[in-house]
């Protein structure tokens, strides 16, 4: 099959197949990261950010190519982790760029596309280095543009691009020692490769499956004398800046007039702090990605032009360390082998199993099963101190009713405890996310308790009994929207409800809608929060996550 012209609807269909085929293979990319440090973690921050994009290009289906690789863009810069999600965010950044005004693309527009991407990411590298995702993108694009002299056919442009990358990335040992030192491929640009091959799937009209493209196994990865993994035949001496941090600032007006913003020094001054920099930047935000060992201070720097947002911060001492010691437990070390003492635990209350996920996710070592109908004890909390080996433990109890349990647990506990007053979920997120691991802990008290008033919180739950609120008559059985605390609307319909609240929720300085869905809402009302969001806030972003709350159809963070 040939095909000369690429719409908007096609190329659309080739970034799900891209990201499906990254996805089934996250954990393999895992297994080769070694670059620029070995925290085994590329496959998954790729996988997110590529599914980012995906999420977002499914809302934007449509036949303008142009349109659509805006959206891929949009997606993959919010979304974005890690070193190679960055860089790959970029890649398709610059693609976007060049396809942005056409409706269709031929095969020279196609690989021209490829090229800008290529430009894009190596720019917003602050030291690019060779033999990693960067080299795989450029000599593939290279061959893309040398088949798209040759050939009309999309199709066979693809193919050309394919074998390229693949051939580019057997040679990443060549070009990057530590590879070479290992016995891998690179990470980042392996996952690039799977990317690319999902691509040509699609314009084949095939569907890949694991059999289609072998990778070798870990036994066949590395030789027997070496260790179960290949990060662990590298030392965490050998990483000087410990701290994986990433963020975006939002730009405020009052503090860019006093900081004018030019990505050029934004880039060399946030250079001091760390290495492994990339800076991605435009006309309302800038995302930065850095290894430091001072990430409160990289932080600090960006506060100086606008609100921080999306911050993650990860210990790649400790990931690489967690992985070596999984290599050489025994099974009786398992269970016997006391945790070595953590700087910081967090403790957090959560109702639903999606909810409590998500906590783990941005950072919490225990998360207590409860909520507004079922409140821990000071027992309960009492045990979580106790799991947790660290020198000092923050309590979210994400609850009102919960808050004094908390304190008397922190307070007869012994341990260095500190309470952070969250009332709800969101709060309990927000503060989270200020989280500071460098900080003392009042400081990070302080910091994330003031985290909390800058996000609204809102319920969409049912009425249990006939009552009357506010002058408010509400029928049992009715639906109720609370916001921060108080019943604002009723309706006989969820749905109904949830967009009245929204209505009275979101003004003009609001940015970000999280949708937190519960157990009893159905996706197909989901897509229609989420429609009618679209239509009626458009520059709101929003985020849906499965929550899996009882009581509550949805729990609403706006920020």
């Amino acid at each position: 099959m040939s095909i000369e012209i690429l719409d908007g609807k096609r190329f659309a269909e080739m970034i799900f197949q891209g990201a499906a085929r990254l996805s089934a293979n996250a954990k393999y990319v895992d297994s080769l990261n070694v670059f620029p440090v070995p925290d085994g973690d590329t496959g998954t921050n790729m996988n997110l950010s590529m599914t980012s994009g995906a999420k977002e290009v499914k809302k934007n289906v449509q036949a303008h190519i142009g349109k659509v690789g805006l959206a891929l863009s949009k997606g993959l810069l919010m979304g974005a982790r890690g070193n190679s999600g960055v860089i790959l965010s970029q890649i398709f950044r610059g693609f976007a760029k060049s396809i942005e005004q056409k409706s269709v693309v031929d095969g020279k527009a196609f690989a021209a596309a490829f090229e800008a991407g290529v430009q894009t990411a190596y720019k917003a590298v602050m030291k690019p280095v060779e033999g990693t995702i960067l080299t795989v993108a450029k000599d593939s694009a290279r061959k893309a543009v040398e088949s798209a002299k040759k050939n009309k056919d999309i199709v066979k442009i693809m193919e050309d691009i394919v074998k390229e990358a693949r051939a580019s990335l057997q040679r990443t040992p060549d070009l990057l020692p530590v590879l070479k030192e290992v016995g891998v491929v690179d990470s980042g640009g392996q996952g690039l490769v799977f990317v690319y091959e999902g691509f040509l799937a699609e314009l084949k009209g095939e569907k890949i499956t694991e059999a289609d493209v072998a990778v070798p196994t870990m036994e066949e990865l590395v030789s027997a004398e070496h260790h179960k993994s290949v990060q662990g035949q590298l030392d965490a001496e050998d990483i000087e800046f410990g701290y994986c941090t990433e963020f975006m600032v939002r730009f405020e007006d009052e503090k860019t007039a006093v900081h004018p913003f030019s990505e050029e020094k934004f880039r060399n001054d946030l250079s001091k702090f760390g290495d492994s920099l990339l800076v991605v930047a435009d006309d309302d935000v800038v995302k930065v990605h850095i290894h430091s060992e001072k990430p409160g201070e990289v932080l600090t720097y960006g506060l100086k032009y606008g609100n921080l947002i999306n911050i993650k911060i990860e210990n790649m001492r400790e990931q690489h360390s967690a992985i070596v010691e999984k290599d050489q437990k025994t099974p009786a070390d398992m269970t016997s082998k006391k945790e070595q003492q953590l700087e910081y635990g967090i403790i957090t209350v959560s109702m639903g199993s999606g909810i409590a996920d998500l906590f783990r996710s941005i950072g919490a070592h225990e998360v207590i099963e409860g909520g507004q109908t079922m409140n821990p004890s000071t027992e309960d909390f009492i045990k979580a101190i106790e799991k947790i080996n660290a020198e000092k433990i923050i309590i979210l109890p994400n609850n009102k009713n919960i808050i004094m349990a908390a304190e008397q647990a922190a307070e007869v506990s012994g341990r260095n405890v500190a309470v952070v007053p969250s009332k709800t979920v969101p709060q309990g997120m927000s503060a989270l996310l200020a989280f500071n691991p460098t900080a003392d802990l009042e400081s990070n008290k302080s910091e994330m308790t003031e985290a909390m008033k800058y996000v609204k919180t809102g319920q969409i739950t049912f009425a249990v009994r006939d009552t009357t609120y506010n002058g408010m008559e509400i029928k049992k059985d009715d639906f109720m929207g609370i916001y921060d605390g108080n019943i604002i609307v009723k309706d006989e319909n969820y749905l109904n409800a949830a967009k009245n609240l929204l209505k009275e929720m979101i003004d003009e300085d609001s940015e970000i809608l999280t949708i937190l869905k519960g157990e009893d809402a159905s996706d197909e009302d989901v897509e229609a929060l989420v429609e009618y969001v679209e239509s009626e806030f458009a520059d709101v972003e929003i985020e849906v996550h499965d929550g899996n709350q009882p009581l509550y159809a949805f729990i609403f963070a706006i920020e």
